[in-house]
């Protein structure tokens, strides 16, 4: 059997763990990133200091800057790319591909000016191809070290989603498939602007009974606005939902929690942003996630007050008496 040629698009943590995943599994890899020098720097130390320090990535990864070159004859291209980046490279790859090549997002996180998924944006810039997500409770550095994880594969072709999870599953990286992929996307990038709140829980220096209160509603707004969207509400209880809310929520290696745990203690998104390597999807996803509320009628009172503490500069303490002088309702 022809040996898979994967190409990973994103020299961030993620797509540098997952290159290194598949190498593991004598896949021919080649991992794309968007500087010329930070790259070459990445295939002469064979590290990639930046965003997943210690971790040595295997001489049998082909490292590059030339986007041509990471995706010719490529059977499988992982698209590692921040949210609001991934339409320009889509249409740069446009037409360079087969029509057999299959597209796995591994992103969280939703366009700003569209407020669509990257699954919509890849359908919007490449027309009907094969196409799938991941995501779940997945923090790069632990899946790196080996650390037990799970994720899970979402597509709407059965025989696609089978695939990649023989392709991507280990016995330490356990993926699980499912068909619904609006609900395994917004899981995923939804969760980051709750995670952002629990950030500032943190920082207002307030306890458990506050960080549970947040995660607790956080995924029933989350719900909300998914069973409204059309995905499955089952998938919000799972690993891509709560799974991965949890994770982003309390681990101290989240960026999303980190911000918000800055800007609760006082600290502007300006200052934060400055001292930061790594995006930080929620910022973006929060302006996102409004939107899709207003959108479809549905109430999401933790991710409006996030909004405007990210982009209307309203103060903490003010956010949290708002929410908790909300007029009483029943709790479903």
């Amino acid at each position: 059997m022809r040996k898979l040629k994967i190409s990973v698009l994103g020299d961030g943590g993620w797509g540098t763990t997952l290159a290194i995943l598949l190498s593991s599994k004598s896949y021919a890899v080649t991992l794309w990133g968007a500087f010329e020098n930070y790259t070459k720097t990445m295939a002469k130390n064979r590290l990639n200091s930046k965003f997943l320090p210690g971790i040595r990535i295997p001489r049998k990864i082909e490292i590059t800057s030339d986007l041509k070159k990471a995706i010719f004859c490529k059977d499988i291209i992982v698209l590692a790319i921040p949210s609001q980046y991934t339409r320009n490279i889509l249409k740069r790859i446009k037409g360079n591909f087969s029509k057999n090549t299959i597209f796995l997002s591994v992103t969280k996180g939703i366009e700003i000016k569209s407020s669509k998924r990257i699954s919509e944006i890849i359908n919007s810039e490449l027309g009907s191809v094969k196409l799938a997500v991941l995501s779940g409770p997945t923090i790069a550095g632990e899946v790196a070290k080996g650390i037990p994880t799970t994720a899970v594969i979402a597509s709407r072709d059965k025989k696609v989603r089978k695939l990649l999870q023989t392709i991507f599953n280990t016995e330490r990286f356990r993926v699980y498939t499912n068909p619904d992929v609006i609900g395994v996307e917004l899981g995923g990038s939804l969760k980051n602007v709750i995670a952002i709140a629990c950030g500032v829980s943190d920082g207002l220096g307030y306890g458990t009974n506050t960080k549970a209160a947040i995660l607790a509603r956080g995924l029933a707004e989350i719900s909300r606005l998914g069973k409204k969207m059309g995905a499955t509400l089952e998938t919000f209880s799972g690993i891509s939902g709560l799974g991965d809310l949890v994770t982003t929520c309390i681990s101290k290696q989240s960026r999303n929690r980190f911000v918000g745990e800055q800007i609760g203690s006082g600290k502007t998104l300006k200052e934060i942003y400055k001292h930061m390597q790594m995006v930080a999807e929620g910022v973006p996803t929060a302006k996102s996630a409004f939107a899709l509320s207003k959108k479809y009628k549905v109430d999401m009172p933790i991710t409006k007050e996030v909004y405007k503490l990210l982009y209307q500069g309203k103060t903490p303490s003010r956010a949290v008496n708002d929410l908790m002088t909300r007029k009483s309702k029943e709790e479903i």
